[in-house]
């Protein structure tokens, strides 16, 4: 049997490879837009910049070193100059479709760095995966300018995956919405009528304040949101805004706020500030045909009926009194189970039988209770 000859025990010694094998390969030599493998075979092999990575411009010599290992992926074991060809990223995406596809099955919550904003959503990528989210799908709430999120890490999940079309689907909305209903029934749990709460305003509509306190919004009515009269929530507050209310109804998931809190209710102590007799200031607040009102303080109202502005006879209020004008006038009716008071200027002209003065504090309430009502 004739001997073998060097070359031919070193040929023998060498592994065989195939196109599409994976192999570890040692960093022999490093260039800006190529790396050198020993992958153990008679030629070495080549793993360009462009089946290194999708990122474009990157210096090959800033992300790896000889003698550095790798696992990479034949592409070509021969490309006619006896060359074989490798490739980096091929191998990460099929790993990355791997793990993409068990992170969908198993509903795994991933998080990436925000790679790019686009027009329509946001895009990830996950071990050279990119994945899609859609504006739709990045919040609960609806966002108009998705720029805040770019180079941001986000938490979501894979909605839909389809490999073969390169699709690949993430959803942060859902994780939001779960979040935000895990607080809201930990803090019903936790609170009940009258506590006191600090929240912020997270919305302002004609009706009232939507206000977060916590884990769940509450809505602070118009008609809670002062002892006085609020004509417009959006003058009163913004979006932002820090507030301290207290809790005045739950009712399912719904909380009812409020900001009338007892201890500045300004009827508690108006039995002796408007007590009949007392004469008093105030500014005409509106008007009507039958009369005027007029607050003597925030959340306090007075009727001024027109019978009871002149000694002289007036047709309506408005003939000889403005909105915001202050007037002096002495009370002649006290109500405080209705919270409802009667002025009188005419009282302080000249003194007119009490008979008098009780007929129209009567015909006065009976004309605001209407007003009211209507």
């Amino acid at each position: 049997m004739s001997e073998l000859t060097f070359e031919q025990m070193l040929e023998e010694s060498l592994k065989t490879i195939h196109t599409g094998e994976v192999v570890e390969g040692t960093v022999i030599d490093v260039k800006p837009e190529e790396i050198i493998l020993n992958i153990g075979y008679k030629s070495d092999g080549i793993l360009t910049r462009y089946e290194y990575t999708n990122e474009p411009n990157v210096d090959l010599t800033t992300v790896v070193k000889p003698g550095d290992t790798m696992e990479v992926k034949v592409l070509k074991v021969n490309d006619g100059e006896g060359q074989v060809i490798l490739t980096y990223k091929r191998l990460a995406v099929d790993r990355g479709n791997k793990r993409i596809e068990e992170a969908f099955n198993n509903k795994e919550v991933l998080t990436a760095k925000v790679a790019q904003v686009l027009d329509g959503g946001l895009s990830v990528i996950v071990d050279e995966i990119r994945i899609f989210i859609p504006a739709s799908l990045v919040s609960d709430v609806y966002e108009k300018d998705l720029t805040k999120y770019a180079g941001q890490e986000i938490r979501f999940v894979i909605s839909e995956y389809n490999p073969k079309r390169r699709r690949y689907i993430g959803d942060r909305k859902q994780l939001l919405v779960a979040e935000k209903a895990e607080m809201q029934r930990k803090l019903l749990e936790s609170i009940q009528v009258g506590d006191v709460m600090e929240g912020v305003v997270k919305n302002v509509t004609d009706f009232g304040a939507f206000i977060d306190i916590g884990g769940a919004d509450g809505l602070l009515h118009i008609s809670e949101m002062s002892w006085g009269r609020v004509e417009n929530p959006k003058k009163v507050f913004k979006v932002g805004d820090k507030v301290k209310v207290f809790i005045k109804d739950i009712s399912g998931t719904k909380i009812a706020l409020s900001l009338k809190f007892e201890d500045q209710n300004p009827w508690k102590d108006a039995a002796e500030r408007y007590a009949v007799g007392n004469e008093v200031t105030g500014k005409v607040a509106r008007m009507t045909d039958f009369g005027a009102f007029i607050e003597l303080e925030v959340g306090v109202d007075a009727l001024l009926h027109v019978s009871q502005i002149s000694r002289e006879h007036i047709e309506k209020p408005s003939d000889v009194l403005k909105v915001g004008q202050e007037i002096t006038a002495k009370v002649v009716d006290f109500n405080s189970d209705d919270k409802k008071i009667s002025l009188s200027i005419k009282a302080l002209l000249a003194a007119e039988p009490e008979e008098s003065h009780k007929e129209d504090a009567a015909e006065s309430e009976s004309e605001a209770e209407s007003a009211e009502e209507n």
